[in-house]
This record gives C-alpha cells, structure tokens and sequence, in this order.
C-alpha cells in the first residue's frame, strides 16, 4: 500500500511521520478544537465502556506549527525507511529547509532501492506542500465526534491484536456484520484506524521494517552523502531477519517488495504492508483484584504463610486433585499470585538465534511518542514471568491448570492456553467449557469459525499466537518440547510477545528441553515436578530386549523368539499392543510380517500419511484392533486402557531421549491397569535409552519420597 509522507514541525524540533489519512493527521495536529472534541469523545466512550486508564492525553506538551506533506503517496516501505533515518531529536527548521531535507531523504532511499532491484520505474519527486495555521475540520464538530467513537471502538475490538490491514479490516467487518451493519470499505475503516494511533490506541507500522544499521555503516553513509545500501530488513509479525525475505513484483507499490516467507501460512507479510497491534496496555489496566462475584478469598501481601496456604487449600478443593496434583497446583497459584516483577531472562529469548531478535525500533504513528518507539521491547517481552510444570506423562496436567485460569479470570484478566496441534485444542474445548461454563471460550487453529472472536479462555494452536501482542495475563503453553513448537524460534518469539508485561507463562511439560531441565534444577526457573500419575502407582520402568534393527527383521525369514513371546504375552493378557518404529516407510513391511506370526490378532498400521489414522485409533482404542503399528505421530496424546509399547530400533538417531519417554508414556495410564509393559527393542544400548530410563527411575523415586504411591508400591 501506500502513504503520504510528513513532516510535523514544532517550537523545539521535528521528526518524519506517515500516515494512512492524511486529513486526518492535519486536523489533529493543527486545530486545538479538533483536538479536544476527538479526547472528549474518547473520554467519553471510555467511561461508557468502563475502561479507566490514567494515561495523560496525548500530543499536549509541545505546539505543532507547521506540517509539510509530500504530495504524492509512497510505498510504505519506503515512508518507514525516510522516518527511520530522520533524526530522532531532529532540531528546528524552517518549512524549506524540512521540504527540501524530506525531498532529498526520499531520493537517497529510493537511490538505494533502485540499485539493488531489478525494477528500475522511477520514483516521481514531488515537491512537499505546506499546510499552514489551523485546519478547518471539513466533516466539523460532529464528524470530529463520530470518527472518535469509531477509532475507540476499533481500537477496543483490535485491542491485543497483531494483524496486517487485511485482517484488521475482516475483523471489523466481522464485528459490524454480527451487528447487522454494512461491513466498511477500506477508505472509511482508515481514518478511525489513523485517529486511533494517533491516540496511543493503536501502533501502525510497517509488516516488514529497516533493522538498526551498525554504527560503522552509519558513518560510512553520512561520508558518502546519506546514500547507502538497501537496509536490512526484519517481519515485525514473527521477528524473522533477513535470511528468510524474498522480494517478488508488486502491484500494490509498484516495485520489488520484500515479503517474510516464514510465516507466510499466517498471511504474506509484505513490506509495503501495514502491520496493526493492538495497545492492549494502554486501555486495560493489568491484573485486578479478584471480582466481587468470586468466591476466591483475595491473598495480600501481609498475609502470613499458613493463612496464604489455607486460602489456597481452600481454592483447591474444588478442582478434586491428587495430592501431586494439588502440590503442584498450589506451587504454580503462589507464583501466579505473588506480588512484585521477577525479572527473569526468558527461555525463549535466549534460544533465540541473533537474526530472529525483535527489531528494537518501529515506527509509531502516536501522538504520545516520537516516530521511533520500540515495538517488541526484548525488557517488555522478558518481563513475562515464567513458571515450569513439570509433570509425568499421564499426570492430568490439564487439570491442574484449571485453578490457575480461575484465579487469573477472577482477577479481570485473560488466560491463553496454546498447544503444538489442531487435535489437542479440539480435544481441550469441550472439557475446559465443561469446567468453566459461565467463562467465554474461543477456539482457534486453521479455518476457525471463531477467528475474529474475544473470550476469556483462548484455546489455540500456537501458530496462531502470531496475531496477538500483549493479551493474555496467563499463557499456557502446552507440549513445549513437541513438534512444532520444540526448536522453532519464530514460536518463541510469538509465545513471549503474547504474554502482558508482569504476566505469566506457565510451561507444560513431560519431557522439558534440557536447558529448561538445568534452569530448574539450578533454582534459576520456578517450577513444581509430579513424579506420578493420578492413580499414584509408579510408572513401567522399560526393559532392554536385545532385537536386531528392523531392516534386518523384514529380511529373516523369522522374528526372534524372545520377541515374538513378549508380543503373544501382551496379547495374551488383553493388552492392546503399541509398535513404534522410526520411518514410516517400516510400517507396511512390519505390519505385513506380524499378521503372518500372529494371525488371531487384528493388526494394522498408521502415521503422518495416513488419512484414516483417525478412525484406526478409535478401532485400537476399542479393541478392534490389537496391534499397531505407528511413528512417533502417536507419541502423545493418545491414551488406551491396559496398554504394552514395543519401541523397535530404540537406538535409532531419530529417538532422543524425550521420545522413549513419552512413548513409554503410552503404557500404565489406567487405573485398571496401572505397570504396563515397556521395552526397547534395539541392538545396542545408547545414551538416549539410558537417560529415558534414568528420567523414570527417578520420577518414581521422587514419588516415593514424597509419599505420593500408594500403600508400598514402591516400584523403580
């Protein structure tokens, strides 16, 4: 898209500006009566939406003498790249020194974006225009009073959002249409977007921005007349540097734009695109006090340690918990509660690569700030208090956060629980609306009917997080070591911009990634463990079973006897029998091979490929099917009574540690059936089956020292 340039002049300097309704931008900044309606307005609709905020009205302190636009639009991309290299404390000018100084910076950017580009359509160098005096305001008074109101409630539906100018302008039209009015074109939608950044409401900015250049490049620049190299550029969306922008022709700015080809699922991020975040912040207050509705006992920070544990008992209660599972609870309550900022170095931050690193300035179209403000503040995103539930596969982490989102929702915040797949969010909506049916629930992944909608309770995948900024006063993340969330930083920095500063990040693991492991264990990240299952028997330690790999399997002509007696006991027992193998390419040959051995028992195959995978699972889980053969697609969040797991070639380089864990974690989930049966079938023993053992050795031995088992079960 494109904009119109400016320059705001005042008695003590000047900064560059853009803006998307330029009239806009002329009433506000030079008509004091224009003004005034516009913050009345807004005062008046914040107290009917009871919003209190006691942030100052903004664009007060200085008078704004003159503003210089440019006549003709320009790309966004370029407009951001001009009011980044304007000087951030620019000193006073004259209205022909700034039309010449803003003439001269769009040709030296245009200079270095036509060297480096194939599209050589010259750039038209209009002269700037003048604007003096006052503005008449042509819609008046009462057009001034309406576009407040709209810019406030555009502000209000987008608040906590990160979106590009095509969402924001679906979920507008959404709004009006479940209001039953006409959805607003682009052209009306515009100048209450641009009125309400100009409030602090909103921050409107370029989807792709210039990174800070390095000092040495500056000078190098400044010597040479300002002209220089293209700047890099970094997504403000999903913080991705310059390794991952490709530029194509564009037909909206007319040159070669640069767009962000990592979240490009989520929506091409263009340069000359707009990116809108919603100031959550600045019209919402933080955490509250719980309501007067809840039946929450408040905790303050007087309260003495045997009163703070009797109210949380008492919150407790309710939610029926086993006793790690309530330990656990009330460890993550008291942090969720505690008073103070812990100042924290995120996890996420730190396993960030450099070239993913937030751009530390954007420019912002507020009237409370100068043109450079930051955007992703790394301060703001680590201000984000982190907490580690480290719990063991079958322990019932789900319930166990149900205190946590009451608290949080009866303090007046919001609370986000955001899991790797689409299946797990779908599987969590019915239980958590069942467990909180008087809260607001909205279901989020791809092609979700409640796309545009605001609730309480947000379930989502977490790709999804990349359109949110600063909305959630609890974050649930879910499966932090799982695909695709494990190893992805573009997740990360999504996870930590979602979060609201003081806010909390709980992380849900079995398997946490090692160094969130070290951080724990070093006291350096707050965390609680369950070392058993809700049914409090000790976990199926696996057991070596010397088998060689299953290439070599498929090509005997007969299985070893030690496996297939291990396979015909579990069969025998009743025991649905899980078969992990490391490719999918096995699964066929394997399952082939079994149904020649045994031939009483029904035994099938799936993966990742699979399009009946679905309805093969409910078979296994009915018994149908007895066998199954699968890959670590089905490593979580599948739970089948009276279970036996078979991991062929357990030493496999595609199965580290976290991997035998969680597949172990298939057997003795039920009650009914609590030991299980668990063995790695592989030549040789290595590092990784070594440590998944040892990892469940030692849950079971914590549990036993913390009482947990029951009776004198005490099987490691």
């Amino acid at each position: 898209m494109k904009v119109t340039l400016y320059v705001i002049l005042t008695e003590r300097g000047s900064r560059a500006a853009w803006s998307i309704a330029p009239e806009v931008d002329s009433a506000f900044w030079l008509d004091a009566g224009y003004r005034e309606v516009v913050y009345s307005e807004a005062a008046r609709y914040d107290a009917g939406a009871g919003i209190h905020t006691d942030k100052p009205g903004p664009g007060l302190t200085e008078r704004v003498t003159q503003l210089v636009f440019r006549e003709q639009p320009i790309a966004l991309g370029l407009a951001v790249m001009v009011a980044e290299r304007w000087p951030a404390a620019g000193r006073p000018m004259d209205r022909e020194e700034a039309r010449e100084k803003l003439a001269r910076l769009v040709a030296l950017v245009h200079g270095a974006e036509e060297r480096a580009s194939a599209l050589r359509e010259p750039l038209p160098l209009a002269h700037a225009g003048h604007v003096p005096g006052a503005c008449g305001g042509a819609a008046g008074r009462a057009g001034a009073q309406a576009l407040a109101v709209q810019a406030c409630r555009a502000a209000a539906l987008l608040q906590g959002r990160a979106l590009l100018g095509s969402e924001a302008l679906a979920l507008l039209a959404a709004a009006d249409a479940a209001a039953g009015a006409a959805p607003p074109p682009w052209s009306a939608a515009a100048p209450a977007l641009q009125l309400a950044a100009l409030l602090g409401r909103l921050r409107l900015g370029g989807a792709l921005a210039p990174q800070p250049q390095p000092r040495l490049l500056r000078w190098r620049g400044a010597l040479r007349g300002g002209a220089g190299p293209r700047p890099l550029l970094r997504c403000q969306r999903c913080g991705s540097g310059p390794a991952r922008m490709r530029r194509t022709p564009c037909a909206a700015c007319g040159r070669m734009c640069a767009y962000c080809e990592a979240c490009l699922a989520m929506g091409r991020s263009r340069e000359c695109g707009l990116l809108i975040l919603g100031t959550s912040d600045l019209t919402r207050p933080q955490l509250a006090a719980p309501s007067s509705s809840s039946n929450q006992t408040p905790m303050r920070s007087g309260d003495n340690s045997e009163s703070v544990s009797a109210i949380i008992e008492n919150r407790l209660a309710q939610w029926n918990l086993s006793p790690a599972q309530a330990s656990a609870a009330a460890s993550a309550l008291r942090f969720l509660e505690s008073d103070g900022l812990q100042k924290q170095t995120g996890w996420w931050r730190r396993h960030l690569p450099d070239r993913f690193a937030p751009n530390r300035t954007h420019p912002n179209h507020s009237a409370a700030g100068h043109q450079r403000q930051t955007i992703h503040n790394e301060e703001d995103a680590d201000s984000c208090r982190r907490f580690l539930l480290w719990a063991v596969t079958g322990a019932g982490k789900t319930e166990m956060i149900f205190p946590l989102i009451e608290a949080c929702l009866n303090r007046g915040g919001r609370a986000l629980i955001a899991t790797p797949r689409r299946d797990v969010v779908l599987e969590l909506n019915p239980r958590i609306r069942k467990a909180f049916p008087q809260r607001s629930v909205v279901t989020l992944y791809g092609g979700s009917p409640q796309r545009w909608e605001k609730g309480e309770i947000t379930l989502a995948t977490t790709h999804q997080l990349f359109r949110f900024y600063r909305a959630f006063d609890l974050v649930v993340i879910d499966e932090v070591d799982a695909f695709p969330y494990h190893d992805d930083p573009l997740l990360h920095y999504a996870a930590g911009n979602v979060c609201t500063p003081g806010g909390v990040n709980v992380l849900l693991s079995a398997t946490p990634p090692a160094e969130l492991r070290r951080e724990a264990e070093r006291g350096r990240l707050p965390h609680a463990r369950v070392p058993v299952r809700f049914h409090r028997h000790p976990l199926p330690v696996p057991v070596l079973l010397p088998v060689p790999p299953v290439k070599r399997l498929l090509e005997q002509k007969h299985l070893p006897r030690r496996l297939t007696m291990a396979i015909r006991t579990s069969l025998g027992r009743g025991a649905q029998v899980f078969v992990f193998v490391p490719k999918i390419s096995q699964i066929g040959p394997l399952v082939q091979r079994l149904r020649e051995i045994f031939t009483d028992a029904a035994i099938d195959g799936t993966s990742s490929k699979d399009d009946e995978r679905g309805d093969k699972v409910l078979k296994f889980r009915d018994c149908t099917i007895r066998l199954l053969v699968t890959t670590t697609i089905l490593e979580r969040g599948v739970t089948v009574p009276k279970s036996d797991v078979f991991i062929f070639d357990a030493d496999s380089k595609l199965f580290d540690d976290a991997s035998l864990v969680q597949m172990s974690g298939r057997a003795g989930r039920s009650s009914d059936d609590p030991a299980g049966n668990v063995y790695f079938c592989a030549a040789v023993r290595n590092r990784a089956q070594q440590s998944a053992i040892r990892q469940i050795r030692g849950m079971n031995k914590r549990a036993g020292r913390c009482g947990y088992l029951v009776g004198n079960n005490r099987r490691v």
